[in-house]
């Protein structure tokens, strides 16, 4: 097989970590692992190291920061056989361009990590990405409270709705990278969160650790190797080919674009989340007949720019039984700076017009799935193509374990079984409840999968 095709057979498949070393026997630390993609900034381009690292079918990634030498850059890793670059950083659109041309017919492949709000949700590359994002965690305010959001329950920094938004957008593989925070150490359960905060909405994370923990390992400190083996475990059950044919599945969903919120943090869909409400994002440039099917409430956040093709794709929604709900007459999602990750406080209160319908549609409803006992955990409901079976991703983003978890799913359900990092599956009993079947989930660490079937 050709280079380039090769690459675009197996790119959607990499799983990528940044690496800090150049030395080829620092791959060791690789075998066993589910890492099979490195980012290697300039100063760590060595063509041993590339040559090693193709031995062991390891891919390596060239990282180019917007410059007046990227072009050079990107010469230099094709003359080094690399496998690609990657363009990551705050750069205006036109700046790929010389990079990818300059990678034209050498077979590398190219990724391109800007800002959200610069993200190509029409390209045709097999990886689209971003350099920006929140480290995941219940954000703590300054003097050590916890800070609460809308609904009262912890803020938790998440980047879910965002990534889910992206994963309606395109069927491309979703790479993230955001970094620890400079100058802190960081516990193996915050980079569990981090892996399985992406993972759970369809994406993956570039893994990089804080420098204290990288330089441990790479110097071979055992409780750094320790930390190494705990890591890729979590990043190891996500890895799941089991899982791969699970869609998002709610029977409500919400129609918004990159205009309406959906590329931002802390906007409508983590809203929802943190309410606890099962919800399926539609771009809406992909509204249709097709793209409603199943859902029995729809959001219509982008009401007055559809077209009326769209307009008639609802209408025989609705008069088909199905509601839909549009924002209050002459209300508008605020305008966000191009750079904005989430929304300001006076962006907040305008939000807060459709949030109430919102809220009066969703609360206490329950559209697929609902948690309980749940107030630092998020989750996303994925189905099969047919609903036959049903996959919850549950993430636990505090420092303590979530105790006496309950899930009630929608209709009747035959088997329930959990799925936690390292450890094997189990069997959980199930019992009817009014309109459908619950779970109870004694413990959460951090992550955790619970699949029920008919």
């Amino acid at each position: 097989m050709p280079l380039l095709l090769f690459l675009l057979a197996t790119a959607p498949h990499w799983v990528p970590a940044r690496w800090n070393s150049s030395d080829p026997k620092s791959l060791q630390l690789l075998a066993g692992t589910p890492v099979n993609c490195v980012l290697l900034e300039n100063a760590n381009w060595n063509a041993e190291f590339i040559k090693k690292a193709a031995s062991r079918d390891i891919a390596t990634l060239g990282v180019i920061h917007p410059a007046p030498d990227s072009v050079d850059l990107a010469r230099r890793a094709a003359q080094l056989k690399m496998s690609g670059v990657v363009l990551e950083g705050d750069y205006e659109p036109e700046t790929a361009e010389p990079v990818r041309s300059a990678l034209s017919g050498t077979g590398l492949q190219f990724i391109e990590l800007p800002i959200r709000r610069r993200i190509r949700l029409d390209s045709r590359d097999p990886i689209l990405g971003t350099s920006q994002g929140l480290w995941p965690g219940i954000e703590i305010e300054h003097g050590g409270s916890v800070r609460t959001g809308p609904t009262s329950n912890p803020w938790i920094d998440t980047n879910t709705g965002f990534l889910r938004f992206l994963r309606a957008a395109t069927d491309a593989t979703l790479w993230i990278g955001v970094r620890p925070k400079p100058g802190n150490a960081f516990s193996i359960e915050r980079y569990q969160v981090a892996i399985a905060d992406s993972a759970m909405s369809g994406a993956r994370w570039i893994l990089a650790l804080d420098d204290d923990l990288d330089r441990r390992l790479l110097a071979g400190d055992a409780q750094a190797l320790s930390a190494w083996k705990r890591i890729m475990t979590c990043l190891s059950f996500f890895e799941n080919s089991d899982w791969s044919t699970y869609r998002p599945y709610s029977r409500f969903a919400i129609v918004q674009d990159a205009e309406s919120g959906g590329l931002l943090s802390a906007s409508l869909l983590d809203l929802l989340s943190v309410q606890h409400t099962a919800v399926r994002p539609i771009l809406t440039r992909r509204l249709s007949e097709e793209s409603l099917h199943g859902a029995r409430v729809v959001l219509n956040v982008d009401a007055e720019t559809i077209n009326e093709q769209q307009k008639q794709a609802l209408q025989e929604f609705a008069a088909s039984g199905g509601v839909v709900v549009n924002p209050p007459a002459g209300w508008h999602f605020p305008k966000t700076s191009e750079k904005q990750l989430v929304p300001d406080r006076r962006q907040s209160n305008q939000i807060q017009g459709i949030w109430e319908v919102t809220y009066n549609t969703t609360a206490r409803k329950n559209f697929g799935a609902r948690t309980f006992n749940t107030s630092s955990v998020l989750y996303n409901l994925l189905a099969t193509p047919d609903a036959t079976s049903l996959l919850i991703h549950l993430l636990n983003y505090a420092d303590f374990a979530a105790e006496t978890v309950t899930v009630q799913v929608l209709g009747e359900w035959k088997r329930a079984r959990l799925y936690q990092p390292g450890e094997p599956p189990r069997e959980l009993p199930i019992y009817s409840i009014k309109d459908g079947t619950g779970i109870d989930i004694e413990k959460i660490p951090v992550a955790a999968t619970l699949r029920v079937d008919q």
